[in-house]
């Protein structure tokens, strides 16, 4: 299984989403299978219930927890019954090759997706009327039976992959990308007012941030197909192409539209930027200050942070600055191991499953190497998944201060599972909470103060910034270090 903080799709091939990928086992046995998922899930819960860090999320202990507990062993019964129920009624005909491989995808949806609801329909009757009413004589109909399965969730992020496109996800989250280098997702506003796919970033370097395109921007089209209602999976197959090769989109900047010709390209994704400035006159006010800019959460990325401050520290650093703007997330673990690079205690993120029941990821502070120096992270609309995790976890542990404005707000957790044929499921499994029990879904994590609005995104500007008193983006070290 590989656990994905994603907001977005990275439309180079880099995905912002999970560890190690599990292959779910083909289906064996319809009837014992329907009944063991359904009793395994509850002996699930009464473990997890009988360990005092798995608690409901946001919700107070005492009463509630006794009835909790015993409102799901009512359930648990009507789920025991409705399994005995479902497998007197299963097919008596002979499952195909293809219906397992439904079937199998079917399985993995029931027991992972976050929402038992399934949208408010009976998971059990859609399995019986597709096997009954569904073509599946071939692959390709069985992937658009899935593909129809998962279109009743209503939830976007959980969604099927072919063959390439599951391994073109697995190799973005090591790095590998080809394409114009953006990360999209769709517009967190409620008012309507925006038809397409929005910017969260453009990868420093790549086809799409060489011509201007920047976190915030609407994307209308590709190569002359609206955006209004496309998937930004689609979106992504559509961007995706062989190096060399050319994608025409349509952008809006404000009130500019623009029409721009990208050409893919490989797009090398250097997790982490890293440079010293010395700022002359301030005197005991942190003359030397390390500046890191983290760009995603790849494979590399903790691995990149820890160098990047040994060899800073190493020049006697005495502040650090970390740059998550325009960083729209990526492998989750790596969020979880770079928090504890800056945190000598406490909890970094609470996560919330479909019961309610919370896990929490913390550190001991066994793995920091930099949890005392002062530091100040920078945050935009473009800081998504991931870096709103580490963002949450380093503000609510009060080891940070945050600048900028508002992230974008993607508070739900995908893992992806690898079925037999080579295919895979994105699916959304979880919710998560920051360590002071605020939930970011289409809020995104508040900084403690906004940024000068020109300034720069690039480390060497950064640092004529801090050195530069006259300057229209400058600020001092007792600005970005208030504590």
């Amino acid at each position: 299984m590989e656990v994905l903080a994603a907001t977005s799709h990275s439309l180079s091939c880099r995905f912002t989403f999970r560890p190690a990928i599990s292959q779910v086992q083909p289906w064996k046995s319809l009837r014992v299978r329907i009944l063991e998922s359904r009793l395994q899930g509850f002996s699930l819960y009464v473990r997890t219930n009988a360990v005092n860090r798995h608690r409901s999320c946001s919700n107070s202990d005492g009463a509630f927890k006794h009835k909790l507990l015993l409102r799901h062993l009512v359930v648990a019964a009507l789920l025991v019954t409705s399994a005995s129920v479902a497998v007197s009624k299963s097919p008596s005909w002979a499952l195909s090759e293809e219906n397992l491989l439904f079937l199998e995808a079917w399985r993995t949806i029931d027991r992972a997706y976050v929402d038992k609801s399934f949208n408010g329909q009976s998971w059990f009757r859609y399995r019986e009327n597709a096997l009954r009413n569904e073509p599946m004589n071939s692959r390709e109909e069985t992937y658009t039976a899935i593909r129809k399965m998962l279109a009743t969730l209503d939830d976007p992020f959980t969604r099927f992959l072919e063959p390439e496109k599951f391994k073109s996800l697995r190799s973005g989250t090591q790095g590998a990308l080809t394409g114009v280098g953006l990360s999209i997702g769709y517009p967190t506003g409620s008012d309507g007012s925006v038809a397409g796919l929005i910017v969260i970033s453009a990868s420093p370097g790549g086809p799409a941030y060489r011509a201007g395109i920047s976190s915030g921007d609407i994307i209308l089209a590709i190569d002359d197909t609206t955006t209004k209602s496309m998937g930004i999976y689609d979106a992504a197959e559509r961007l995706q192409g062989p190096e060399g090769s050319s994608v025409e989109l349509t952008i809006r900047s404000g009130p500019e539209t623009k029409h721009l010709a990208l050409t893919r390209e490989k797009v090398s994704l250097n997790p982490v930027q890293s440079r010293l400035c010395e700022v002359p006159g301030s005197g005991k006010n942190l003359p030397k200050i390390g500046y890191i800019k983290l760009t995603t959460f790849n494979q590399n990325s903790s691995g990149a942070v820890r160098k990047a401050i040994d060899t800073l520290k190493s020049n006697s650093v005495n502040a650090f600055v970390l740059d998550l703007r325009d960083n729209s997330g990526g492998l989750f673990p790596e969020g979880i191991e770079i928090a504890k690079i800056w945190l000598d205690k406490g909890v970094i993120v609470y996560i919330c499953d479909s019961l309610g029941v919370r896990d929490i990821y913390d550190t001991d502070g066994s793995s920091a190497i930099a949890a005392s120096e002062p530091l100040a992270v920078l945050v935009n609309k473009g800081t998504a998944s991931a870096s709103e995790i580490l963002a949450g976890a380093l503000k609510d542990n009060k080891r940070a201060v945050l600048f900028g404005e508002p992230t974008y707000g993607k508070g739900k957790i995908q893992s992806v599972f690898q079925l037999s044929d080579g295919s895979g499921l994105a699916v959304t499994v979880a919710r998560y909470e920051t360590p002071a029990h605020t939930n970011i879904d289409k809020v995104g994590v508040i900084p403690d103060h906004p940024l000068p609005v020109s300034f720069p995104k690039d480390e060497d500007s950064f640092c004529r910034c801090l050195q530069d008193s006259a300057s229209a983006c400058h600020i001092n070290g007792v600005q970005l270090f208030p504590r």
